[in-house]
């Protein structure tokens, strides 16, 4: 740390954003399409002047493919990298599966994305913010370390987790994730390290069919996954009460140096992919709740990252809640 917990700076939440996010181009008719970004990037923008003293926008950079490797198999960098010059090549969108697109610009994306999270955890660890919003995309949980799927190319948050862990800023790293889909690929990176606790909160029967509850870690990682589900159509009191539970249940568990979330807005009531009834006021509160528990161990250190959600305006006003409750400010309109 460069500078006391004291120090106003050390109050500052990162916003991070890479330029090639925007540019990944899976087509209009394709629910992870441009307009996420834009609508995400315009609703901070207009809040900006309850932001502009406790949120600072910080200049991201992309990831290696040796960050990337960590979490990764060179054959799965491999196969991306030669579709998406396929895609180059014949000025057009080529699928890597049936729901998984790529453009011309998705390396740039993918890696750009990565590499902010990166430059967020740098901030933290170099004590010029306190915590970090990042817009990654294309989103990244499903990403298995072999596999593209589900709109995902990379995944951002164990490339995360693993750079915390590298670069010695902590050894123990929770990631909660409230996504409507379970992240199967997040799972699967840490099934069977016990240094990184892995909740999910999803919607269930849902694709992509995994994270039952009795999946909860292998060998050393025995444990270390907690998964709940919740059916279509949860009441946001329940959904919030068993949020608290489970937060409650890593608490007693796990004591971590480091927490990232993975965010995704297609747990707001109304997404086309999605069935649950939260609203951006709950995620306000989730947000603090998972603050506090940073708070308890991490001295605050918490990165958020984008995942789904599929209506652009709920994306926005979703990432305007969490980003308000990052920078210790109220819900819009409080």
């Amino acid at each position: 740390m460069t500078e006391s917990d004291s120090s106003p700076r050390r109050a500052l939440t990162g916003f991070l954003l890479h330029p090639a996010a925007a540019l990944h181009d899976t087509g209009w008719g394709h629910p992870e399409h441009q307009g996420r970004m834009r609508a995400l990037a315009s609703a901070v923008s207009k809040d900006m002047l309850a932001l502009h003293d406790r949120v600072v926008q910080m200049e991201p950079r992309s990831a290696t493919e040796e960050e990337i490797l960590r979490v990764h198999t060179q054959e799965h960098l491999d196969r991306v990298q030669e579709v998406v010059d396929r895609a180059m090549e014949e000025e057009r969108s080529v699928p890597l599966d049936s729901d998984t697109l790529v453009s011309g610009a998705s390396w740039d994306a993918a890696m750009g994305s990565a590499g902010a999270v990166l430059t967020a955890v740098d901030g933290i660890a170099q004590g010029m913010i306190r915590n970090a919003f990042v817009g990654t995309r294309p989103p990244g949980h499903h990403a298995t370390p072999s596999r593209a799927m589900g709109f995902c190319l990379f995944n951002h948050v164990a490339v995360g987790a693993r750079y915390v862990q590298d670069q010695g800023l902590g050894q123990r790293v929770l990631i909660v994730d409230w996504d409507v889909h379970h992240g199967n690929g997040t799972q699967d990176v840490f099934y069977d390290d016990g240094s990184v606790f892995y909740l999910s909160l999803h919607q269930s029967p849902h694709y992509p069919g995994t994270g039952h509850p009795e999946e909860r870690g292998r060998g050393s990682g025995s444990g270390t996954t907690l998964n709940v589900t919740l059916p279509s159509g949860t009441p946001r009191e329940a959904y919030r009460d068993r949020f608290l539970e489970a937060l409650g249940e890593v608490r007693s568990r796990f004591d971590p140096d480091f927490v990232f979330i993975s965010s995704g807005f297609d747990v707001l009531k109304g997404d086309p992919l999605g069935g649950q009834e939260v609203e951006p006021e709950d995620l306000h509160g989730f947000t603090k709740e998972v603050m506090a528990l940073a708070d308890e161990t991490a001295r605050g250190r918490l990165v958020v990252l984008l995942e789904g959600g599929y209506v652009p305006d709920r994306v926005g006003s979703g990432a305007v809640s969490v980003l308000r409750a990052l920078a210790g400010l109220g819900e819009p309109g409080a």
